[in-house]
């Protein structure tokens, strides 16, 4: 393909491309103007259509100056909290699929390389320095839309997480038991924005209370453009000790494919200080009418 083709073929995916899917959604209701349809999805503002399959590769980094752990739980005998350095790079795969108009399931994969630097408080055995690699998680989901948004109404929306127990060998990676959380949202669409709120419920089988207050949000979502959309979003998870800032800005390269370009910032002391996130995003129509 010559140079002057190439050219031409990425200007039309990242001006018309984009043009073309706006054009599609302003004759879609007002309050639709920023999502469009689908049942929604965990990855912030995406939603899945029936019939489509989403496909997200994308990269985490997390790094955290007081990671909260307990010698016990890591095999070093003191049954004593204190906080670490934390650093983590993980690599997930995510998949989704819109069943119907009003269920769509979902799985994600990860795998990470992670360290945990030992308080200088700390006076148990544990090394200085733990470094593991391998997967992190596993989790699947249903998602499923209980009414469609109106005039009049909000649109009412929940799921089931379910998180297996991977890597059990794993002091700081991994899961040892089965996490499982039912969620529930609702979403209404304005002139200025799209806003959601939701919160959930928390199962741990390797909890010794096993249920406690799951994550929650309110949330925002506004098409900017044909190719640019923005996300804030601020989430708490367990209580009031770790809540974030969320924001993040999606570059619509064509009308099933764009960049997610995301950050989450920690609010409080136990939330993890910084967690950039940078993936592609690919929607595939499978012809499922």
């Amino acid at each position: 393909m010559k140079a002057a083709t190439r050219f031409a073929v990425v200007t039309a995916l990242l001006v018309y491309a984009p043009a073309t899917l706006f054009a599609q959604e302003q004759e879609l209701p007002s309050f639709l103007k920023d999502r469009g349809t689908g049942v929604a999805a965990s990855m912030f503002g995406t939603y899945i259509r029936k019939g489509d399959l989403i496909i997200y590769p994308y990269w985490e980094y997390y790094v955290d100056h007081n990671r909260e752990y307990k010698p016990q739980e890591l095999g070093y005998g003191l049954d004593q909290d204190f906080f670490g350095r934390y650093r983590e790079s993980e690599y997930l795969f995510f998949l989704a699929y819109g069943l119907t108009d009003f269920l769509a399931v979902q799985t994600e994969l990860a795998w990470a390389t992670a360290s945990l630097n030992k308080s200088s408080a700390d006076p148990s055995a544990m090394p200085s320095r733990i470094r593991e690699s391998g997967l992190t998680s596993f989790e699947t989901q249903l998602r499923w839309r209980g009414w469609r948004e109106t005039e009049r109404r909000p649109e009412l929306w929940g799921y089931v997480d379910v998180v297996y127990p991977i890597n059990k060998s794993k002091r700081i990676l991994g899961a040892d038991g089965w996490d499982i959380e039912p969620g529930i949202g609702l979403t209404r669409g304005l002139g200025w924005g799209t806003v959601t709120v939701r919160g959930s419920i928390l199962y741990e089988s390797a909890s010794s209370t096993h249920f406690q207050a799951g994550e929650y949000a309110i949330e925002y979502l506004k098409r900017l453009s044909p190719a640019w959309r923005i996300f804030a979003a601020v989430q708490g998870a367990g209580g009031v000790d770790e809540v974030s800032l969320i924001t993040e800005a999606q570059w619509h390269i064509s009308p099933r494919v764009f960049i997610r370009f995301n950050q989450e910032i920690g609010l409080t002391s136990l939330a993890t200080d910084w967690e950039p996130q940078l993936g592609v995003l690919f929607t595939l129509s499978t012809g499922v009418p």
